[in-house]
C-alpha cells in the first residue's frame, strides 16, 4: 500500500523505482557510450565531452593503480569544482579506492584528522593546499600527493596566463617534486582502457565527513547503490529533465555530498553538461547563466538571496533556468517568489543530510504552484519511508502534527559510520536513520522541519559543531571554561560568538583568543565575537546550557529593535 504522500507526488514521478544494476564508475562510462559529443564539462571555455572525460577518467584510474592503489584504498579529493574533481572522483571509483573528499578550508590539523581517520594513501590537491599537506606525508599514511592547477584544464591562451597571474597574486609555491609529490598530467596514463579492477555495487565508493550530531568528525560509509540510487531519486523526482539538453550549474561545492549528488552525479545520469565555477560570486554567476543558458541550477537560499538583490540584475538574461532545488537550509518564501518571478524557473526547497547521500524529501518540482507548501521540506523521495518518533525512546511513531524525531529509511541511506560502530547503533536502528531533527508531518504527507539538529551551527553555507571549536578555545592557556552558541542572521546562516571564562588573574582580549583560533579551526569554524564572563550557565550536572545563552542574545537583540523603535517615536 502506497504511503499517504505519493498522493501529492507531480504527475510523471512514480510510487516505486527500479535501479540500475552499475556503479558510479559505469554511470559516466555508459552516459559516454550514449551522448559521447555531448559537453559534459564546460569551464571558462574549455569543453570536455563525455567521450573525453571518460577516457581522462581511465587514465587516471591506471595512473592511480602505478602508484599502487588497489580495491579498498582511499584517496583524498581536496579540490574546488574544476573539471580534475570529476576525473579525480570517477578515476580514483575506477582503481577500485574509496573517496573522501577534503574541504579545501581546512587546516593542517583537520586534514590530519580526516587523513589518518581514513586511512588516506593519496590526496590530489592544488598546489596552494600543499603547505597543509605536506608535513602529513611524515607523520600519517599518507604516501602520495598529486597537484593540478586551476590552469591544467583551460583553453590553451589562459592557460599561458594563468601561471602569471598566479605569481603576480604570490599563489606559486615552490614544490619539491620526486617519488611521493606528483603532477596530475605526469601520473595520468596514456592507456584509454579502464584497470581490470573489479567494483561492485555494494562496495564503499565515498567517505564523506561529517560531524553528525556530535561534534566529532565521523566518515560517512556510501556504497556505489547508494550514491546511484540517490541519483536515480533525484532524476524521477523531476520528469522534466530532458536527456542530452540540460545545462547544468556546478557552483555549489562538489566536496559536500549536496553538490555531489544534486549536481555532479545527476547531470551525469541525465547527460547533461556542467559549467564548473570554484566559488560563488554573484557577477560571474549571472554572467554564465546568461552566457551558458544554464537551464538546471541546484543552490542554497543565500545564492538565491544574492541574485535577487543584485544591483544591475536587468543586465542578465535569466530566463533559460527552468529547474531550482534549495537545500541546506530554510528556503524562506520571499525569497522563492522573488527569483521564481526575476527567472521563470521554478524554484522548491528539499532537505537531506550526508547520512543519506543526501537527499530524502523534495517539493514537487513539476507540479502547478499550488503543489508545494511553504516552510515545508516536502515529501518523501520514492523509495523512501519517513516517520516522525518520539523523542523520548525512538520507539513509538506519532500521529499527524505532532512534533518528534524525524527518521527515514530507503536505498540511499549510509551502511554506518567509518569504523564506529557504538556511533552507528545511536543513529541506524532497525533500518531507520534517525536524523537528529525535531520534525512533523501534515495530513498530506508534507514534512515540515521543527528545530535544527541539537547545538549545530550553520556559518557561511558550512556545518559547525560548537564542541570543536569549545575544545580549541579550552586549549588557550589563559582560558577555563568556554562554549560557542550560533546566533540567526538571516540568510547568512548564524553567527558564531564565543563565552569565555578566564583563569583567576588571567587577562586576553577577544582578538588573541581569535588568534587563537585560527590556528587550528577553518576560518568558517572560528567564532566571529567573544564574550568574556564570570561563569557559563550549566546544569546540575555541569553541562553548559547553550540555550540560554542564545535566549539571552535573543531578548537582548529584541530589546534593543524596542528602544530603537521608542526612540524613532
Amino acid at each position: 500500500m502506497d504511503a499517504i504522500w505519493t498522493k501529492q507526488y507531480a504527475p510523471g514521478v512514480p510510487h516505486r523505482l527500479s535501479y540500475p544494476d552499475f556503479t558510479l564508475s559505469d554511470l559516466l562510462s555508459r552516459t559516454a557510450v550514449k551522448f559521447p559529443d555531448r559537453p559534459a564539462i564546460r569551464f571558462y571555455g574549455r569543453i570536455i565531452r563525455y567521450r573525453e572525460l571518460d577516457l581522462l577518467a581511465n587514465r587516471f584510474a591506471q595512473g592511480l593503480v602505478g602508484l599502487q592503489v588497489r580495491n579498498g584504498s582511499v584517496v583524498g579529493l581536496m579540490l574546488p569544482n574544476l573539471p580534475q574533481t570529476i576525473i579525480g572522483y570517477f578515476g580514483s571509483l575506477r582503481a577500485g579506492a574509496l573517496v573522501t573528499p577534503i574541504n579545501p578550508l581546512y587546516v593542517e590539523n583537520e586534514i590530519e584528522h580526516q587523513v589518518t581517520d581514513s586511512g588516506c594513501e593519496v590526496i590530489l590537491a592544488l598546489p596552494q593546499f600543499f603547505p597543509r599537506i605536506q608535513p602529513l606525508l611524515v607523520r600519517t599514511c599518507l604516501k602520495h600527493v598529486i597537484l593540478t592547477g586551476v590552469e591544467d584544464f583551460l583553453p590553451w591562451l589562459k592557460r599561458r596566463l594563468y601561471p602569471l597571474k598566479a605569481m603576480r597574486e604570490g599563489k606559486r609555491e615552490a614544490i619539491p617534486f620526486g617519488p611521493t609529490v606528483h603532477r596530475m598530467g605526469g601520473v595520468m596514463k596514456t592507456s584509454d582502457d579502464p584497470p581490470a579492477v573489479h567494483v561492485g555495487q555494494d562496495d564503499i565508493a565515498l567517505l564523506q565527513y561529517t560531524g553528525g550530531t556530535t561534534g566529532v568528525p565521523k566518515g560517512v560509509v556510501l556504497s556505489h547503490r547508494n550514491m546511484v540510487g540517490n541519483a536515480w531519486q533525484c532524476r524521477h523526482w523531476m520528469p522534466s529533465l530532458h536527456e542530452g539538453e540540460e545545462v547544468f550549474l556546478g557552483v555549489l561545492p562538489f566536496f559536500h555530498v549536496y553538490g555531489m549528488s544534486a549536481c555532479q552525479n545527476l547531470a551525469i545520469a541525465v547527460g547533461g553538461s556542467q559549467v564548473l565555477l570554484p566559488r560563488f560570486q554573484v557577477t560571474e554567476v549571472l554572467e554564465t547563466i546568461t552566457r551558458e543558458r544554464v537551464t538546471v541550477f541546484p543552490g542554497i537560499p543565500a545564492m538565491y538571496q544574492a541574485i535577487n538583490n543584485h544591483q544591475h540584475l536587468e543586465r542578465h538574461d535569466l530566463r533559460s533556468i527552468r529547474l531550482c532545488i534549495s537545500g541546506a537550509g530554510p528556503l524562506p518564501s520571499s525569497v522563492q517568489e522573488q527569483f521564481e518571478s526575476l527567472t521563470g524557473a521554478r524554484l522548491v526547497e528539499g532537505y537531506g543530510l550526508t547520512e543519506a547521500a543526501p537527499v530524502t524529501h523534495a517539493n514537487p518540482i513539476d507540479g502547478g504552484a499550488g503543489s508545494r507548501r511553504q516552510r515545508s521540506i516536502g515529501l518523501p523521495l520514492p523509495d523512501t519511508e519517513a516517520r516522525i518518533m518520539d523523542m523520548e525512546t525512538g520507539e513509538r511513531e506519532l500521529p499527524i502534527g505532532e512534533v518528534g524525531e524525524l527518521a527515514v529509511r530507503g536505498p540511499q541511506v549510509m551502511r554506518g559510520y567509518w569504523k564506529q560502530e557504538d556511533e552507528t547503533k545511536k543513529v541506524l536502528r532497525n533500518g531507520w536513520l534517525f536524523t537528529g531533527d525535531l520534525a512533523r508531518m501534515d495530513a498530506d504527507g508534507f514534512f515540515y522541519i521543527a528545530d535544527r539538529k541539537k547545538d549545530m551551527i550553520k556559518s557561511g553555507g558550512e556545518n559547525v559543531y560548537p564542541r570543536e571549536v569549545d575544545e580549541v578555545l579550552l586549549r588557550h592557556p589563559k582560558v577555563r571554561d568556554a562554549v560557542v552558541v550560533g546566533i540567526p542572521q538571516g540568510l547568512r546562516g548564524e553567527l558564531i560568538k564565543a563565552y569565555v571564562v578566564l583563569k583567576d588573574g588571567e587577562e586576553a582580549t577577544a582578538a588573541e583568543v581569535l588568534e587563537h583560533c585560527r590556528k587550528d579551526l577553518a576560518k568558517f569554524k572560528v567564532p566571529k565575537r567573544v564574550e568574556f564572563r564570570k561563569e557559563l550557565p550549566k546544569t546540575l550536572v555541569g553541562k553548559v546550557l547553550r540555550r540560554v545563552l542564545l535566549e539571552e542574545e535573543l531578548r537582548a537583540r529584541q530589546e534593543e529593535r524596542e528602544c530603537q523603535g521608542d526612540d524613532e517615536e
